[in-house]
C-alpha cells in the first residue's frame, strides 16, 4: 500500500540531503509512506518454497538528482521501519537501509484494509483504513490512475543513507508487471506528515493511496552513490 502526500516543495528540500531534490508534478512534491508485506523472503538463488514473511513501512520522499549529465530519478528513504527482528539484524549490513523496531496491527478483507503501525522507538507512526474503488477518486494532482502509475514507477529505486556522510545505498523493486489499483482512504494519519515543526499548517496534504498485490518481484542491490565534486556510482 502506497499513501502518498502532496508536499511544498521547499518543506521537502529540507529534509533531503545533496544531491537530490524533490522530483515534481503539477508544482507539488510528492512523499509518502510504503507499507510493504514482505512474503517468502529468501535468497534469488534459493527455491521458491519456503521463506520469511514481515511487515515493513519505508517513508519516501520522489526525488531527481544529475548524474553524469543526465537527471536521474528515484526516491530517498530517510526512515525504514519492520515487526522482523532479521530485518533489523541485516539492515544496512547485508541489505540497504537501517531498519527501526515496529509493531504493526493489521486487519484487512479483500477489498478493505486498516493498518496501524507504531515505532517502538515513539518516532513513527501511521494509521491507515481504505477500501479499493475502481476509478481514481477526487482531489489527487494525479488527473489519471495511468498518471500515477507512470509517476510511481519512476520511483522504483529507492536511495538509503549511509553512516558515512554523502553515500547513499541503492536498492531497486523489479515487478515482472505493474499494476496498481487505487484506493478510496477513509482514515489517515502520520506521524511526519502530521509535524507541523516540518510541514506548517498547508505544507502536506494527503493526495492519494494505490494498492500493489500479488506481484511476483525482486529487490536488487543497484551500488552505492557518492557524493562528491562528480556524482557518480
Amino acid at each position: 500500500m502506497l499513501v502518498n502526500f502532496r508536499c511544498e516543495p521547499d518543506m521537502l528540500a529540507r529534509l533531503l540531503p545533496p544531491p537530490f531534490r524533490p522530483k515534481l508534478v503539477s508544482g507539488w512534491g510528492m512523499a509518502g509512506i510504503c507499507l510493504i508485506r514482505l512474503g517468502g523472503i529468501r535468497p534469488a538463488f534459493l527455491p521458491a518454497f519456503g521463506g520469511l514473511t514481515s511487515e515493513n513501512a519505508a517513508h519516501r520522499i520522489a526525488v531527481e538528482w544529475d548524474e553524469d549529465g543526465a537527471t536521474r530519478e528515484g526516491v530517498f528513504i530517510p526512515r525504514r521501519d519492520t515487526n522482523a527482528s532479521l530485518n533489523r539484524l541485516v539492515g544496512g549490513k547485508v541489505f540497504p537501509g537501517i531498519h527501526h523496531a515496529a509493531k504493526f496491527e493489521i486487519n484487512e478483507t479483500e477489498n478493505h484494509f486498516k493498518l496501524e503501525m507504531q515505532s517502538e522507538d515513539g518516532e513513527a507512526f501511521v494509521r491507515v483504513a481504505a477500501r479499493v474503488i475502481d476509478g481514481m477518486p477526487g482531489g489527487s494532482v494525479f488527473n489519471s490512475l495511468a498518471e500515477a502509475s507512470d509517476f510511481f514507477h519512476g520511483g522504483a529505486l529507492g536511495w538509503s543513507a549511509r553512516p558515512m556522510h554523502g553515500e547513499f545505498d541503492g536498492l531497486e523493486l523489479v515487478c515482472r508487471e505493474w499494476r496498481m489499483e487505487p484506493l478510496a482512504v477513509e482514515h489517515v494519519a502520520s506521524s511526519l506528515f502530521g509535524n507541523t515543526e516540518l510541514f506548517p499548517s498547508g505544507s502536506a496534504k494527503f493526495d492519494s493511496a494505490f494498492l500493489m498485490r500479488g506481484i511476483a518481484h525482486e529487490w536488487q542491490a543497484r551500488g552505492r552513490l557518492i557524493v562528491s565534486e562528480r556524482t557518480t556510482i
